[in-house]
């Protein structure tokens, strides 16, 4: 993927989990990454020492993606440090907590559209002028498998976002195909990533691993893979409004 060498990439919550697993894949192939964070700075220092040990550059952004002041701010920093954005992926998001519908009070319903639907958009649309100023681009959104699902106890508000973010790809990439932009979305299963942490107990997970083919949970490592073959066009220069699902072959569409 030599293509991806000195492109300037952008990735939503990426101090930990999946997120930072691709950023430390793309600073090996010599990007230069924008890690955003909110709060966990020491691990988003973490991340950017390794992409610059790994003869990439880092760039620290620290944003809260709900609201499109600080948005508007985080895309200025990157526009200003690196040029443009080449690519963009939208990684930031979580279960907020677990609750079932009917004690979804209104706080809580906004909190998860907002931090996992609404941030899509609201990110998109202030990298997407600049990519199309520099000639396209590649967007890659986050979703999961279980928009396709439901999800698990208690999340499913947060899988209907992630159906919300499935679908915005389709319709991104329709609207977006003429700035040569290409907009795809990974959708992990159940990986073993700090997401999970305080959400989803030991027995969860185990009973999540016996449903899964392969029989383990995923690991943030294992999902690099596709974000890198979605960012290159190299590699995936025709490939848009697709959806690639990462997950031990847990959901087969």
């Amino acid at each position: 993927m030599n293509d991806l060498k000195n492109k300037a990439v952008l990735i939503t919550g990426a101090s930990t989990g999946i997120g930072a697993a691709v950023a430390r894949g793309l600073g090996q192939a010599g990007a230069r990454v924008a890690v955003h964070y909110r709060g966990s700075r020491s691990e988003a220092e973490a991340v950017a020492r390794d992409i610059d040990a790994a003869g990439g550059q880092a760039l620290l952004v620290q944003a809260d993606v709900t609201d499109s002041a600080s948005v508007d701010r985080m895309v200025d920093q990157v526009r200003q440090s690196f040029g443009g954005i080449d690519i963009l992926i939208n990684n930031a998001g979580g279960f907020v907590k677990r609750s079932p519908i009917v004690d979804a009070d209104d706080d809580y319903i906004d909190q998860v559209f907002r931090l996992n639907a609404r941030s899509v958009v609201a990110v998109s649309r202030r990298v997407i002028p600049l990519m199309a100023a520099n000639g396209g681009g590649s967007i890659i959104n986050v979703t999961t498998q279980a928009a396709r699902t439901g999800g698990g106890p208690g999340a499913g508000l947060y899988a209907a976002c992630k159906g919300f973010v499935s679908t915005i790809t389709r319709t991104m990439a329709k609207e977006l195909v003429k700035d040569k932009i290409r907009v795809n979305a990974v959708a992990p299963g159940v990986i073993e990533t700090p997401f999970h942490d305080g959400d989803s107990s030991p027995e969860v997970l185990k009973n999540f691993a016996n449903a899964i083919p392969m029989g383990r949970l995923g690991t943030a490592q294992e999902c690099v893979g596709a974000f890198l073959y979605l960012a290159s066009e190299s590699a995936s220069g025709y490939v848009t409004g697709q959806v690639i699902e990462v997950n031990g072959g847990q959901v087969m569409p």
